[in-house]
């Protein structure tokens, strides 16, 4: 629904430059421009990563009111920087935000204005500094689960009760008793961040920041997370506003052919019958532990379609005999919404995790770091809707292709009782996220909400902001 205003508005995007967050940012914009037809946003992106999305072909397939402008390569480059992912959030952190501020008093100049609000990713916490310096408004946008936003808020509390207790024991203490709505979510699904000094130093500033935001977007809905929305909601001094789901599909990258090839092989398989496999775009994994998933999968006797990104795709094929199938690219949400795809063993990155829940899949959760536990905590202790492999790690951190397989015999178990009950609420849930977006749903009125907000000066820069 579009607003009355009659003035041309602008605003500035601010992705965090890494795709899990670049992505949620541009559909969120989708959702902005959608909504409001006198708007406009410019997002900004490095050089190299408006390389990357004009050769993903994501970059023509934006709407016209939404633009790319760029910043210089001021970060170590995305192709290998996990090699050292503390020294990229440093240069993120330490970095950007000159060059940034820069191209916002330049964008000022040439549109004689300054932009009506700057959307930034929460985890640019310098993005608070820079809209107070131009008396704009910035809304902070989350794209991960608002559960973990409350986890973090929360560190100073729960941070001294992972000292001194084994693995076990973590793994049966819940937040809840330090953190209130946080019952499924355990201490050994945030431990790991604290072997993290330098990104877990910073992610304590980042939220110490939110505060000062003039308001919170998320990429979640209110009927997913309703408890730690909530509570977020009591806990910020500004309003919080759940516009999700908000996921970015996939554009035509040249892989039309291969595409067929996808389909055609879908297309031969029963309902409900395949394993989808991806493990996102940055996990890395041991090879053990990748020989460990392919040949209990191959055990398992379960058809599987594997995105296998980097790896060779020819070995994993010989693997798979005729029961698989493993390729190097897919439209993930085309694959997900396939009649024969009934389940979908991921790394639970929030984006993919979102994409399941709209296409009412069950998981096979298989996390390796920050939100990814959280977030397979919830699929299998809250929503009901999977099962957490993280659980299943021997001594030497591997998960054993016995787990694996016994994993994927129950997931995809169209008989089972535990089979059927996953698949049911994962189809509540699907259908939670389709009503949620319709006029009159939560989070279609939470958009309405923020951009009447905006419009009519609710959202004011406080002189704390800075």
């Amino acid at each position: 629904m579009a607003t009355s205003a009659t003035a041309a508005r602008h605003m500035v995007a601010l992705p965090y430059p890494g795709r899990g967050h670049i992505n949620p940012m541009l559909a969120v914009c989708r959702l902005l421009v959608a909504a409001d037809g006198a708007l406009t946003v410019t997002v900004v992106v490095t050089e190299e990563w408006h390389g990357l999305l004009a050769s993903a072909g994501v970059t023509p397939t934006l709407p016209d009111r939404v633009r790319l402008a760029t910043i210089p390569n001021v970060i170590p480059s995305e192709h290998g920087r996990g090699a050292d992912h503390g020294g990229f959030i440093e240069a993120v952190n330490c970095k950007m935000g000159e060059p940034v501020e820069r191209l916002l008093d330049r964008l000022a100049l040439e549109l004689g204005r300054r932009p009506d609000a700057i959307v930034a990713d929460t985890y640019l916490q310098w993005a608070v500094a820079a809209g107070a310096r131009l008396g704009v408004p910035v809304c902070s946008l989350w794209t991960q689960p608002a559960t973990f936003l409350l986890a973090l808020c929360h560190l100073d509390l729960w941070r001294p009760a992972v000292e001194g207790f084994s693995e076990e024991e973590l793994s049966r203490k819940s937040l809840e008793q330090y953190v209130p709505g946080l019952s499924s979510v355990r201490l050994s699904d945030v431990k790991i961040f604290l072997a993290w000094e330098g990104p877990i130093k910073i992610s304590a500033e980042v939220f110490v920041k939110v505060r000062k935001a003039q308001c919170v977007l998320f990429t979640s809905f209110h009927e997913l997370e309703p408890s730690s929305m909530s509570k977020i909601a009591e806990l910020l001094p500004c309003p919080i506003y759940p516009i999700g789901p908000a996921i970015l599909r996939a554009p035509d990258n040249g892989e039309s052919a291969r595409d067929e090839e996808h389909r055609r092989w879908l297309d031969a398989q029963p309902q409900n019958s395949v394993l989808y496999v991806s493990f996102g775009s940055f996990v890395a994994m041991p090879p053990k532990q990748f020989e460990e998933i392919a040949v209990g999968l191959r055990d398992s006797a379960v058809r599987f379609f594997w995105v296998a990104r980097d790896r060779a795709t020819a070995g994993l094929r010989e693997m798979c005999g005729d029961r698989g199938l493993a390729v190097p690219w897919c439209d993930q949400q085309e694959v997900l919404r396939h009649p024969s795809v009934g389940g979908f063993l991921s790394h639970c990155g929030w984006n993919s995790v979102l994409e399941a829940v709209c296409a009412g899949v069950p998981l096979i959760g298989f996390p390796v770091v920050w939100d990814q536990l959280v977030n397979a905590r919830m699929v299998a202790d809250e929503w009901k809707t999977g099962i957490n492999l993280r659980q299943q790690r021997g001594k030497d951190g591997i998960v054993s292709r016995a787990a694996v397989s016994d994993a994927a015999r129950k997931l995809m178990d169209l008989d089972s009782g535990a089979g059927q009950e996953m698949r049911r609420r994962a189809a509540q849930l699907r259908e939670a996220s389709r009503g949620t977006v319709l006029e009159g749903g939560s989070s279609q009125r939470s958009l309405s909400g923020f951009l009447e907000d905006l419009v009519e000066g609710k959202l004011e820069v406080a002189e704390s902001s800075a």
